[in-house]
């Protein structure tokens, strides 16, 4: 385990870190993403589909214009990694779906994520239980969607 700091770290030092990390975290996953000929993009918009989601809440998700989401899921679906459902209670809303192939490439790609492995290799069970009690604490507050 790393040495206490001796002074409690300013919000200003803790959002360095967690920037430092997102940034690596995700510079991780988007190589490992380039493996697999996604960009990061498509394997982030994969990596939300735990269930049916509408085209609109996928560009929700990606902070991006529905028009692009369009394009990604048209790649997506080309490569055989997600299709297209109508919704049961509105068949004008268009769910995007996951499929074996797509999930599969998913759980790849995290599992390919040797950067972000190895460092959480670096604590042992007691730290890695106790750092996600402290990100599921901050998760709420960090997940405002609209």
């Amino acid at each position: 385990m790393t040495a206490t700091p001796a002074h409690t770290p300013t919000k200003a030092q803790l959002l360095e870190l967690v920037a430092a990390l997102g940034t690596a975290q995700w510079q991780d996953f988007a190589a490992a993403a380039a493996r697999h000929g996604l960009t990061s993009v498509q394997a982030k918009l994969l990596a939300q589909l735990k269930g049916p989601v509408p085209m609109r809440g996928l560009a929700t998700l990606l902070v991006c214009d529905a028009s692009n989401v369009t394009g990604i899921v048209d790649r997506l679906e080309a490569r055989g990694l997600v299709r297209r459902e109508a919704d049961p209670a509105d068949r004008r809303v268009k769910n995007v779906v996951a499929t074996d192939e797509g999930r599969e490439t998913i759980r790849r790609v995290r599992a390919e994520m040797q950067a972000t492995h190895t460092a959480l290799d670096t604590l042992d069970e007691d730290e890695r239980a106790t750092l996600y009690r402290l990100l599921e604490r901050l998760r709420p507050g960090m997940e405002h969607r609209a």
